[in-house]
Protein backbone atom coordinates (compact mmCIF):
# COMPACT_ATOMS: atom_id res chain seq x y z
CA UNK A 1 0.00 0.00 0.00
CA UNK A 2 1.38 3.48 -0.61
CA UNK A 3 1.36 6.20 1.78
CA UNK A 4 -1.28 8.36 0.79
CA UNK A 5 -4.36 8.36 -1.05
CA UNK A 6 -4.32 8.01 -5.03
CA UNK A 7 -6.80 8.21 -7.72
CA UNK A 8 -6.67 4.85 -8.36
CA UNK A 9 -7.77 3.77 -5.10
CA UNK A 10 -11.59 5.20 -6.49
CA UNK A 11 -10.92 2.83 -9.18
CA UNK A 12 -13.06 -0.06 -8.21
CA UNK A 13 -10.15 -2.04 -9.16
CA UNK A 14 -7.19 -3.62 -7.57
CA UNK A 15 -6.06 -1.10 -5.09
CA UNK A 16 -9.59 -0.34 -4.46
CA UNK A 17 -10.09 -3.81 -2.90
CA UNK A 18 -6.45 -3.19 -1.44
CA UNK A 19 -7.90 -0.57 0.24
CA UNK A 20 -11.01 -1.67 1.69
CA UNK A 21 -9.38 -5.47 3.08
CA UNK A 22 -6.00 -3.68 4.27
CA UNK A 23 -7.69 -0.48 6.27
CA UNK A 24 -11.75 -0.65 6.28
CA UNK A 25 -12.41 -4.56 6.88
CA UNK A 26 -9.33 -4.74 9.46
CA UNK A 27 -10.74 -1.54 11.51
CA UNK A 28 -14.46 -2.01 10.20
CA UNK A 29 -15.23 -5.29 9.19
CA UNK A 30 -18.09 -7.47 10.41
CA UNK A 31 -20.39 -10.17 8.39
CA UNK A 32 -21.70 -7.88 6.41
CA UNK A 33 -19.16 -6.00 5.44
CA UNK A 34 -17.07 -9.10 4.39
CA UNK A 35 -19.85 -10.67 2.31
CA UNK A 36 -18.17 -7.52 -0.05
CA UNK A 37 -22.01 -7.58 -1.97
CA UNK A 38 -23.56 -4.74 -3.67
CA UNK A 39 -25.87 -4.05 -0.89
CA UNK A 40 -25.91 -5.47 2.64
CA UNK A 41 -28.64 -8.28 3.48
CA UNK A 42 -30.01 -7.94 6.83
CA UNK A 43 -33.13 -10.56 8.15
CA UNK A 44 -35.97 -8.21 9.18
CA UNK A 45 -38.36 -10.58 10.04
CA UNK A 46 -40.53 -11.75 8.24
CA UNK A 47 -38.61 -10.30 5.13
CA UNK A 48 -34.98 -9.74 4.00
CA UNK A 49 -34.03 -6.21 3.37
CA UNK A 50 -31.11 -5.30 1.17
CA UNK A 51 -29.57 -1.65 2.44
CA UNK A 52 -26.91 0.20 0.14
CA UNK A 53 -24.93 3.30 0.05
CA UNK A 54 -22.90 5.03 -2.52
CA UNK A 55 -21.55 8.68 -3.50
CA UNK A 56 -21.19 10.42 -6.64
CA UNK A 57 -18.44 12.48 -7.92
CA UNK A 58 -18.81 12.76 -11.42
CA UNK A 59 -17.34 14.98 -13.74
CA UNK A 60 -18.76 16.61 -15.74
CA UNK A 61 -22.37 16.82 -13.45
CA UNK A 62 -24.04 17.26 -16.45
CA UNK A 63 -23.02 14.93 -19.60
CA UNK A 64 -24.75 13.39 -22.50
CA UNK A 65 -27.52 10.81 -21.24
CA UNK A 66 -27.73 11.78 -17.82
CA UNK A 67 -26.88 14.15 -14.99
CA UNK A 68 -24.93 13.57 -11.31
CA UNK A 69 -28.85 13.89 -9.91
CA UNK A 70 -30.21 11.16 -12.30
CA UNK A 71 -27.11 9.18 -12.12
CA UNK A 72 -27.43 9.05 -7.98
CA UNK A 73 -31.12 7.55 -8.28
CA UNK A 74 -29.83 4.83 -10.48
CA UNK A 75 -26.50 3.92 -9.59
CA UNK A 76 -28.24 3.12 -5.78
CA UNK A 77 -31.46 1.84 -7.36
CA UNK A 78 -29.32 -0.67 -9.69
CA UNK A 79 -26.99 -1.85 -6.37
CA UNK A 80 -30.58 -2.89 -4.63
CA UNK A 81 -32.14 -4.23 -8.24
CA UNK A 82 -29.10 -6.69 -8.51
CA UNK A 83 -29.41 -8.50 -5.01
CA UNK A 84 -32.71 -9.71 -5.98
CA UNK A 85 -34.97 -6.83 -3.99
CA UNK A 86 -37.59 -4.05 -4.77
CA UNK A 87 -35.90 -0.38 -4.16
CA UNK A 88 -38.13 1.73 -2.54
CA UNK A 89 -36.55 4.11 -0.11
CA UNK A 90 -33.09 6.28 -0.56
CA UNK A 91 -31.93 9.32 1.19
CA UNK A 92 -30.01 12.32 -0.05
CA UNK A 93 -26.72 14.26 0.89
CA UNK A 94 -25.52 17.16 -0.80
CA UNK A 95 -22.20 18.59 -0.49
CA UNK A 96 -22.31 21.91 -2.43
CA UNK A 97 -19.51 24.06 -3.55
CA UNK A 98 -20.47 27.80 -3.00
CA UNK A 99 -21.02 29.51 -6.24
CA UNK A 100 -23.04 27.05 -7.80
CA UNK A 101 -26.19 28.41 -9.49
CA UNK A 102 -29.46 28.26 -8.00
CA UNK A 103 -30.47 27.27 -11.49
CA UNK A 104 -28.39 24.36 -11.88
CA UNK A 105 -29.38 23.15 -8.68
CA UNK A 106 -32.82 22.89 -9.73
CA UNK A 107 -32.13 21.75 -12.89
CA UNK A 108 -30.28 18.29 -11.21
CA UNK A 109 -32.89 18.35 -8.65
CA UNK A 110 -36.00 18.13 -11.27
CA UNK A 111 -33.67 15.03 -12.89
CA UNK A 112 -33.28 13.42 -9.63
CA UNK A 113 -36.84 13.57 -9.38
CA UNK A 114 -38.08 12.67 -12.33
CA UNK A 115 -35.46 9.60 -12.19
CA UNK A 116 -36.66 8.73 -8.89
CA UNK A 117 -40.35 8.47 -9.88
CA UNK A 118 -40.04 6.71 -12.94
CA UNK A 119 -37.73 4.00 -11.26
CA UNK A 120 -40.93 3.85 -8.36
CA UNK A 121 -38.87 4.93 -5.22
CA UNK A 122 -39.21 7.90 -3.15
CA UNK A 123 -36.65 10.46 -1.74
CA UNK A 124 -37.26 9.96 2.36
CA UNK A 125 -34.76 11.78 4.02
CA UNK A 126 -31.89 14.48 3.22
CA UNK A 127 -29.41 16.61 4.18
CA UNK A 128 -27.48 19.34 2.53
CA UNK A 129 -24.47 21.04 3.43
CA UNK A 130 -22.24 24.04 1.60
CA UNK A 131 -18.83 24.16 2.02
CA UNK A 132 -15.98 27.21 0.33
CA UNK A 133 -15.55 27.31 -2.92
CA UNK A 134 -12.72 25.31 -4.05
CA UNK A 135 -13.71 22.46 -1.22
CA UNK A 136 -15.33 20.32 -3.85
CA UNK A 137 -16.50 20.32 -7.66
CA UNK A 138 -20.04 22.13 -7.60
CA UNK A 139 -21.94 19.07 -5.92
CA UNK A 140 -20.85 15.43 -4.65
CA UNK A 141 -24.11 13.52 -4.08
CA UNK A 142 -24.48 10.64 -1.34
CA UNK A 143 -27.22 8.24 -1.33
CA UNK A 144 -28.68 5.28 0.89
CA UNK A 145 -31.08 2.89 -0.14
CA UNK A 146 -33.33 0.17 0.72
CA UNK A 147 -35.66 -2.49 -0.66
CA UNK A 148 -37.21 -5.81 -0.07
CA UNK A 149 -35.81 -8.83 -1.42
CA UNK A 150 -37.49 -11.14 -3.15
CA UNK A 151 -38.74 -14.05 -1.40
CA UNK A 152 -36.41 -17.37 -2.54
CA UNK A 153 -34.18 -15.19 -4.30
CA UNK A 154 -30.36 -15.72 -3.02
CA UNK A 155 -27.89 -13.63 -5.13
CA UNK A 156 -24.79 -14.70 -3.47
CA UNK A 157 -22.01 -15.57 -5.81
CA UNK A 158 -21.02 -18.54 -4.16
CA UNK A 159 -24.20 -20.33 -5.80
CA UNK A 160 -22.23 -20.42 -9.04
CA UNK A 161 -21.52 -24.07 -10.64
CA UNK A 162 -19.60 -25.01 -13.86
CA UNK A 163 -21.88 -24.73 -17.00
CA UNK A 164 -23.77 -21.80 -15.66
CA UNK A 165 -23.88 -19.01 -18.44
CA UNK A 166 -22.99 -15.29 -17.85
CA UNK A 167 -25.38 -13.00 -19.72
CA UNK A 168 -24.50 -9.26 -20.43
CA UNK A 169 -28.10 -6.98 -20.91
CA UNK A 170 -26.72 -4.78 -23.65
CA UNK A 171 -23.21 -3.15 -24.81
CA UNK A 172 -20.65 -2.13 -22.24
CA UNK A 173 -18.58 0.88 -22.44
CA UNK A 174 -20.83 3.43 -23.39
CA UNK A 175 -20.65 5.33 -20.39
CA UNK A 176 -16.68 5.63 -20.03
CA UNK A 177 -16.53 6.88 -23.66
CA UNK A 178 -19.35 9.35 -23.15
CA UNK A 179 -17.72 10.89 -19.61
CA UNK A 180 -14.37 11.17 -21.94
CA UNK A 181 -15.92 12.83 -24.84
CA UNK A 182 -17.52 15.28 -22.72
CA UNK A 183 -14.68 15.98 -21.04
CA UNK A 184 -12.43 16.66 -24.21
CA UNK A 185 -15.05 18.23 -26.32
CA UNK A 186 -14.89 14.49 -28.81
CA UNK A 187 -17.84 14.60 -31.17
CA UNK A 188 -19.35 10.89 -32.68
CA UNK A 189 -21.89 10.54 -35.38
CA UNK A 190 -24.36 9.14 -34.62
CA UNK A 191 -24.02 11.17 -30.69
CA UNK A 192 -23.15 8.41 -27.87
CA UNK A 193 -24.51 9.13 -25.01
CA UNK A 194 -24.35 7.64 -21.01
CA UNK A 195 -26.26 4.28 -20.48
CA UNK A 196 -27.31 5.35 -16.86
CA UNK A 197 -30.77 4.30 -16.60
CA UNK A 198 -32.45 2.28 -13.77
CA UNK A 199 -32.89 -1.65 -13.97
CA UNK A 200 -35.02 -2.99 -11.47
CA UNK A 201 -37.92 -3.25 -13.89
CA UNK A 202 -35.75 -5.01 -15.94
CA UNK A 203 -35.04 -7.49 -13.20
CA UNK A 204 -37.99 -8.25 -11.96
CA UNK A 205 -39.21 -9.31 -15.18
CA UNK A 206 -36.59 -11.86 -15.28
CA UNK A 207 -36.93 -13.09 -11.97
CA UNK A 208 -40.69 -12.97 -12.24
CA UNK A 209 -40.02 -15.87 -14.93
CA UNK A 210 -39.00 -18.09 -12.44
CA UNK A 211 -35.53 -18.94 -14.04
CA UNK A 212 -32.60 -20.35 -11.48
CA UNK A 213 -30.31 -16.74 -11.35
CA UNK A 214 -27.73 -17.54 -9.63
CA UNK A 215 -26.27 -14.08 -9.54
CA UNK A 216 -26.01 -10.53 -10.74
CA UNK A 217 -24.06 -7.50 -10.68
CA UNK A 218 -24.24 -4.16 -12.50
CA UNK A 219 -20.62 -3.74 -13.77
CA UNK A 220 -19.94 -0.05 -12.95
CA UNK A 221 -16.59 1.33 -11.82
CA UNK A 222 -13.87 -0.96 -13.43
CA UNK A 223 -15.83 -2.33 -16.35
CA UNK A 224 -16.93 -5.61 -17.24
CA UNK A 225 -13.67 -7.60 -16.75
CA UNK A 226 -13.15 -6.54 -13.08
CA UNK A 227 -16.57 -7.05 -12.20
CA UNK A 228 -16.56 -10.48 -13.63
CA UNK A 229 -12.99 -10.81 -11.79
CA UNK A 230 -15.12 -9.94 -7.85
CA UNK A 231 -17.32 -12.72 -8.98
CA UNK A 232 -14.92 -15.27 -9.80
CA UNK A 233 -13.05 -14.47 -6.69
CA UNK A 234 -15.91 -14.07 -4.29
CA UNK A 235 -17.72 -17.31 -6.02
CA UNK A 236 -13.85 -20.13 -6.31
CA UNK A 237 -15.23 -20.33 -9.75
CA UNK A 238 -13.78 -19.81 -13.39
CA UNK A 239 -15.41 -17.77 -15.69
CA UNK A 240 -14.76 -18.10 -20.03
CA UNK A 241 -16.24 -15.40 -22.04
CA UNK A 242 -16.15 -14.87 -26.04
CA UNK A 243 -15.03 -11.58 -27.43
CA UNK A 244 -17.20 -12.15 -30.30
CA UNK A 245 -19.89 -12.36 -27.80
CA UNK A 246 -19.73 -9.40 -26.13
CA UNK A 247 -21.92 -6.17 -27.54
CA UNK A 248 -20.11 -3.20 -27.76
CA UNK A 249 -21.04 -0.40 -30.10
CA UNK A 250 -19.19 0.82 -32.91
CA UNK A 251 -18.30 4.17 -31.92
CA UNK A 252 -17.09 3.43 -28.85
CA UNK A 253 -14.82 0.64 -29.99
CA UNK A 254 -13.69 3.65 -32.56
CA UNK A 255 -12.65 5.44 -29.78
CA UNK A 256 -11.13 2.97 -27.40
CA UNK A 257 -9.03 2.16 -30.53
CA UNK A 258 -7.76 5.82 -30.99
CA UNK A 259 -7.18 6.44 -27.33
CA UNK A 260 -5.67 3.18 -26.53
CA UNK A 261 -8.37 2.28 -24.40
CA UNK A 262 -9.79 -1.43 -23.60
CA UNK A 263 -14.00 -1.13 -23.31
CA UNK A 264 -14.05 -4.09 -21.01
CA UNK A 265 -12.46 -2.13 -18.29
CA UNK A 266 -14.61 1.12 -18.98
CA UNK A 267 -17.81 1.89 -16.54
CA UNK A 268 -21.36 1.54 -17.08
CA UNK A 269 -24.22 3.35 -15.55
CA UNK A 270 -26.95 1.03 -17.07
CA UNK A 271 -26.10 -2.69 -17.75
CA UNK A 272 -26.30 -5.76 -15.46
CA UNK A 273 -24.73 -8.93 -15.44
CA UNK A 274 -26.45 -12.18 -14.74
CA UNK A 275 -25.02 -15.53 -14.13
CA UNK A 276 -28.12 -18.35 -14.82
CA UNK A 277 -28.37 -21.69 -15.05
CA UNK A 278 -27.60 -23.41 -18.61
CA UNK A 279 -31.20 -24.80 -18.87
CA UNK A 280 -32.09 -20.94 -18.24
CA UNK A 281 -30.05 -19.41 -19.76
CA UNK A 282 -32.20 -19.09 -23.43
CA UNK A 283 -35.37 -18.23 -21.26
CA UNK A 284 -33.48 -15.26 -19.33
CA UNK A 285 -32.12 -14.12 -22.48
CA UNK A 286 -35.18 -13.93 -25.03
CA UNK A 287 -37.18 -12.07 -21.87
CA UNK A 288 -34.79 -9.92 -21.53
CA UNK A 289 -34.73 -8.94 -25.11
CA UNK A 290 -38.53 -8.31 -24.91
CA UNK A 291 -37.27 -4.55 -23.55
CA UNK A 292 -35.57 -1.73 -24.60
CA UNK A 293 -32.38 -1.60 -22.28
CA UNK A 294 -32.02 -5.63 -22.69
CA UNK A 295 -32.74 -5.67 -26.75
CA UNK A 296 -29.38 -6.36 -26.84
CA UNK A 297 -28.25 -8.48 -24.29
CA UNK A 298 -26.01 -11.74 -25.07
CA UNK A 299 -24.45 -15.00 -23.21
CA UNK A 300 -20.98 -13.70 -23.52
CA UNK A 301 -19.92 -17.42 -21.25
CA UNK A 302 -20.09 -19.89 -18.40
CA UNK A 303 -18.62 -20.33 -15.43
CA UNK A 304 -16.00 -23.56 -15.49
CA UNK A 305 -13.97 -25.38 -12.96
CA UNK A 306 -10.76 -25.07 -15.47
CA UNK A 307 -9.15 -21.66 -13.41
CA UNK A 308 -10.78 -20.94 -10.17
CA UNK A 309 -10.79 -17.37 -9.64
CA UNK A 310 -9.49 -16.56 -12.92
CA UNK A 311 -11.05 -14.82 -15.87
CA UNK A 312 -10.28 -15.87 -19.83
CA UNK A 313 -11.27 -14.51 -22.77
CA UNK A 314 -11.56 -16.68 -25.72
CA UNK A 315 -10.34 -13.91 -28.59
CA UNK A 316 -11.87 -13.96 -31.86
CA UNK A 317 -8.32 -15.17 -33.33
CA UNK A 318 -8.88 -17.97 -31.00
CA UNK A 319 -6.12 -18.00 -28.22
CA UNK A 320 -6.52 -17.14 -24.77
CA UNK A 321 -6.53 -13.77 -22.93
CA UNK A 322 -6.19 -13.78 -19.15
CA UNK A 323 -8.52 -10.45 -17.91
CA UNK A 324 -7.20 -8.77 -14.63
CA UNK A 325 -8.61 -6.78 -11.96
CA UNK A 326 -7.99 -3.11 -13.29
CA UNK A 327 -4.95 -1.65 -11.50
CA UNK A 328 -4.80 1.76 -12.72
CA UNK A 329 -7.39 4.78 -12.94
CA UNK A 330 -7.89 5.43 -16.88
CA UNK A 331 -10.98 7.62 -16.02
CA UNK A 332 -11.02 8.77 -12.54
CA UNK A 333 -14.45 10.44 -10.65
CA UNK A 334 -16.35 8.55 -13.53
CA UNK A 335 -19.69 8.35 -11.11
Amino acid sequence: MPDKILLAHGSGGLKTQRLIREVFQKNIGNAFLQQELDAALIKFPPHKLAFSTDSFVINPIIFPGGDIGKLAVCGTVNDLAVMGAKPLYLTLGLIIEEGLSIEKLDYLMASLGQTAREAGVQIVAGDTKVVEHGACDQIFINTAGIGFVQPNVDMRPQRMLPGDKVIVSGPVGNHGIAILAAREGLEFSPPLESDCTYLNYLIDKVLSTGANVKCMRDPTRGGLATTLNELAQQGGVGIKIYEENIPIESQVRKACAMLGLDPLYLANEGKVILVVSNKDATLVLNEMKKYKIGQQAEIIGEITDAHPTKVVMETQLGTLRVLQMLEGEPLPRIC
